[in-house]
C-alpha cells in the first residue's frame, strides 16, 4: 500500500480561477497558513501564495488534494521553498504593525 505522501505526489497540479472570485487548486499537499487576505499552500509544484480580499476556505479535500477558495483574488505566485518561512513571518509582522 502506498503512503499518503506517495499518493499526493502523483496528483496533477492545476489552478482554475473563475471571475476572480472562485479558485480551485488541485495537487495541494497541505495548507501551511491562511487568513482572509493570504493563503500559503504547499503543492506538488512548490509553494503557492494566493493573495486577495475576503478569502474563505470553501472546500478542503485532503484525500484528492483539492482546495476551493472563495473571495476576490488579486494575485497568486509560486515561491522558493527556503523563502516560505521568511514570507509567512514577514506577513504576520506586517499585519501587526499596520
Amino acid at each position: 500500500m502506498e503512503t499518503k505522501e506517495a499518493i499526493v505526489s502523483n496528483y496533477n497540479h492545476s489552478i482554475t480561477l473563475t471571475e476572480r472570485k472562485n479558485l480551485l487548486i488541485t495537487g495541494v499537499k497541505k495548507i501551511e497558513n491562511f487568513d482572509n487576505e493570504e493563503f500559503l499552500l504547499e503543492t506538488t509544484m512548490g509553494f503557492l501564495v494566493v493573495k486577495g480580499e475576503g478569502l474563505e476556505l470553501i472546500k478542503l479535500d485532503t484525500i484528492s488534494g483539492n482546495v476551493s477558495i472563495k473571495g476576490v483574488v488579486t494575485a497568486f505566485s509560486y515561491m522558493a521553498e527556503n523563502n516560505k518561512k521568511e514570507s509567512a513571518t514577514t506577513s504576520i509582522f506586517n499585519r501587526l504593525f499596520k
